[in-house]
């Protein structure tokens, strides 16, 4: 099968998506089942624009992927997707499930051309170019731990759960530092099915010292907030620019598989921190 563009992926609003509602699972390939977001719906309330002050990439794990060879036999793979921060839109990630489902049933000469296909379609989705893998089962890479400091056991108070930027604050110093900070204790709610996601997230950055338990508040604080993965890894970013002034920043979130997907947004003041995508900001 041949790598087919198509006319009708879909920008709408979230709640227009597949996302929370009964739909069937269609076993032949469908590409017209992804449905683009634009990312300009909330970066707008975040007052990001062009050109975007960060360079980054959005990195998504498919685990459920399945289709037949030429002869009839199933064969099954690993999803790896690499989509630049500067594409004008995301896919709603119930809709990318439903299109890689539709492969189940739908002959393929070579796992190349699934690649291929899944490559061009996606690129239109995304309206841009991103970079698509097929790893075999066994290929899977494990998933290192983050470096730098956990914040995880400082004794703390935490009061606010929805998010609240003012939390944040910087140490009285003069002293620059370069650190890296994490937490596994995020946690944020899906927009439109209000279903828990879970995260650990890093924040790399060069600067005055963060207060480090006003980070571990001010990340507590999304608990009870509804946002995309996408959008809540720029919220983090913006806000830290906007109270702490860091010289360099990276914000880096692994959300958990949920629906066998994993989506993982990385947005950085440095080019090298994303290394296969343009910096959207020249």
């Amino acid at each position: 099968m041949n790598s087919t563009s198509f006319d009708n992926a879909r920008q709408n609003s979230a709640e227009n998506s597949p996302l929370g509602r009964d739909v069937a699972y269609p076993s032949t390939y469908t590409p017209s089942l992804l449905h683009s977001i634009a990312r300009a719906q909330a970066r707008e309330p975040l007052g990001i624009r062009e050109p975007l002050p960060f360079v980054g990439e959005d990195l998504w794990h498919a685990y459920e992927l399945s289709w037949l060879n030429n002869r009839g036999k199933p064969e099954v793979a690993h999803l790896r997707v690499q989509i630049p921060c500067s594409s004008a839109c995301i896919v709603e990630s119930k809709s990318l499930k439903l299109y890689l489902n539709s492969f189940c049933q739908t002959p393929f000469r070579s796992r190349a051309d699934v690649q291929n296909t899944i490559a061009s379609d996606l690129s239109v989705g995304f309206r841009a170019p991103v970079l698509v893998t097929l790893l075999s089962v066994d290929q899977l890479p494990q998933t290192p731990g983050f470096p730098g400091v956990c914040l995880d056991e400082l004794d703390i108070d935490c009061e606010v759960y929805d998010v609240e930027p003012e939390l944040l604050s910087c140490e009285d110093s003069e002293v620059q530092v370069n650190e890296t900070l994490y937490s596994h204790l995020f946690r944020s709610l899906c927009p439109v099915t209000g279903q828990p996601d879970w995260a650990g997230i890093m924040v790399q950055y060069r600067g005055v010292p963060i207060e480090r338990a006003s980070l571990l508040r001010y990340l507590v604080s999304y608990r009870q907030h509804a946002a995309f993965h996408e959008t809540t890894v720029e919220q983090i970013f913006a806000d830290l620019v906007h109270r702490c002034g860091p010289e360099e920043l990276t914000v880096y979130a692994r959300f958990l598989r949920r629906g066998g997907l994993d989506i993982n947004p990385l947005r950085s003041t440095r080019l090298d921190a994303a290394p296969n995508v343009a910096d959207p900001r020249q």
